[in-house]
């Protein structure tokens, strides 16, 4: 009597008796061989049942639809019967192996006109994504003067509100292919690119910046970490790239933490169900100094980024070097000289620490919308909160420390806000004795008029009191600084403020402290026709991102 194989046994027992099976490739151990065959015998089996529970369930719906005229309610059935082998139709599903259950099933889907289940991943391949900005400002006549950066507190990152008070154009094209290869393990190269420019022409190669802001390539889901729970769903990278878990708060054009560079680093390794964390290694340049040989002062910054419960709490801590960075101002006439007036025997950091804990939900206060908060506190090099080692001016004794809160949320079915609140205080950065104090309040409001048509809406208040202490020029700004603005929008629908593009015209009202005017001579507060006393300026703009 003939021996009956299930279609696991079956499949199993070829395997191991192929000459190049036993030829045990990549180094794999017999029992790690047949785990992997297991996993994958499984698989099949799990499709071929789904597959004829498809079947069955097509049968059963072309049988119970009414003949039509010159045909019988059992053609179905007959059709699928004809492409099932004679004398097959007292065969169990259990007799037959895994071959023939799926080439039987594959048999009877074409018969009804259902192709089988693909199995390669559906997001491999190429694709293409996008964030785009343009508009003008007017003052009148003049052309307007703006950007969340204007005030002072803007040269250490207080930004206000953006909404009718951006007069660049700027672009980021990004560009990405995947694919999954035969062993499961996924790969997938990234590039972006990037423009920015201040004047409208439409030829505008002599001041464009275009610039690769990102290269960097990833492999996930590695096949030699499958049998790894702690590993099993990470994801290794290397190149030039903006970390994956940056964020920032859009309605300030401000990142909270921005740590960006050339490097590598693991993303995704889960100690345990609750605990994920990240690992890497950045390099950022601080610019050619004149020193030996013409090199650069580089830094290196190596982050932790820790995520408990889900996500909701994350700890992410980074340690930053720059051996050379504290004599790169000692030859004379090297670069950075201009922006200091007297050190006190100081020089710029060589180390630094970055630290931030936040905690974010996915509600507003159990009402719909989300929320994050955050506090960060930065030291020497690391006192440059939001972009992570990106200050090489630094002193060794800097510090900051900020707090940063926002969200968005639903008043009614026609009314949504989105707040903000950002407060910095910092010592010591650049000049001993100096110090930098803000506090940015920001509502952006937004109102539904129809399905393609809202009224935007909104507030910034923000109050400072800096001593640059000479710094670059600068001098002491203390005082407020407040905006509002109007915007008349169009977009594809209403009803979420991440939805773009959107086509806007806008009225924006600023107004400030005098004591502000006198901050520096090369910002645009206190130039001519924008002094403080109230300045009304208007525009219109396009933002869409994909």
């Amino acid at each position: 009597m003939k021996a009956q194989f299930s279609g696991r046994g079956a499949a199993a027992s070829l395997l191991l008796l192929s000459p190049l099976a036993l030829a045990a490739p990549n180094g794999l151990t017999l029992e790690e061989r047949m785990a992997q065959l297991e996993s994958r015998v499984v698989a099949a089996e799990s499709r071929a049942a789904k597959a004829e529970a498809e079947v069955i369930r097509l049968r059963q719906e072309e049988q119970a639809k009414p003949a039509k005229p010159g045909k019988t309610a059992t053609t179905a059935t007959t059709a699928s019967n004809a492409a099932t082998p004679a004398g097959s139709a007292a065969t169990t599903t259990d007799q037959l192996s895994l071959d023939e259950r799926v080439a039987r099933i594959e048999a009877q889907q074409r018969t009804v006109g259902v192709a089988p289940a693909p199995v390669a991943p559906t997001d491999s391949g190429f694709k293409f994504g996008a964030y785009a900005r343009s508009g003008f400002l007017a003052n009148g006549d003049k052309a307007g003067r703006g950007g969340p950066g204007v005030t002072p507190a803007g040269s250490i990152g207080g930004h206000i509100g953006r909404l009718g008070n951006e007069p660049d154009t700027y672009m980021e094209a990004k560009f990405s292919q995947q694919q999954q290869v035969e062993n499961g393990t996924r790969w997938k190269y990234f590039l972006m690119l990037a423009d920015g420019v201040q004047t409208p022409n439409v030829w505008t190669a002599q001041e464009s910046n275009l610039n690769v802001r990102q290269a960097y390539a990833e492999l996930s889901s590695l096949a030699s970490f499958k049998s790894s729970p702690t590993f099993r769903d990470s994801t290794l990278w290397a190149g030039k790239r903006f970390d994956r878990d940056n964020f920032d708060v859009h309605w300030l054009d401000r990142d909270i933490v921005f740590l960006a560079g050339t490097g590598a680093g693991i993303y995704d390794v889960k100690p345990t169900d609750y605990w994920r964390l990240n690992g890497s290694l950045m390099t950022r340049s601080y610019g050619d100094f004149g020193l030996e040989n013409g090199k650069d002062a580089r830094s290196y910054i190596g982050t932790l980024n820790q995520f408990f419960d889900d996500g909701r709490w994350q700890v992410m801590t980074s340690g930053i070097t720059s051996g050379q960075n504290d004599g790169r101002l000692a030859q004379p006439g090297a670069g950075g000289n201009d922006h200091r007036v007297n050190l006190g025997g100081q020089t710029p950091g060589d180390k630094g620490l970055h630290t931030n804990f936040t905690y974010s939900q996915n509600d507003f206060f159990g009402r719909e919308g989300l929320f994050k908060a955050s506090l960060l506190y930065g030291r020497g090099l690391g006192a440059e909160l939001t972009q992570v080692g990106g200050d090489g001016d630094l002193l060794d004794n800097a510090q900051s420390l900020r707090l940063a809160f926002y969200g968005h949320t639903r008043l009614s079915p026609f009314w949504r806000v989105a707040p903000a609140v950002i407060a910095e205080r910092g010592t010591n950065r650049y000049m001993p004795g100096d110090h930098y104090r803000y506090v940015t309040t920001n509502l952006r409001f937004s109102n539904d008029i129809t399905r393609n048509f809202e009224m935007q809406y909104e507030l910034t208040f923000q109050n400072m009191d800096i001593d640059a202490r000479g710094y670059a020029n600068r001098g002491i700004a203390d005082g407020n600084f407040w905006k509002a603005t109007i915007a008349p929008t169009f977009k594809a629908q209403t009803g979420d403020y991440f939805l773009r593009p959107e086509l806007r015209v806008f009225a924006s009202y600023m107004n400030w402290s005098s004591g502000l005017d006198n901050f520096s001579s090369s910002d645009d507060l206190g130039q001519p026709g924008f002094k403080s006393g109230g300045v009304w300026q208007v525009g219109t703009q396009m933002e869409v991102w994909f």
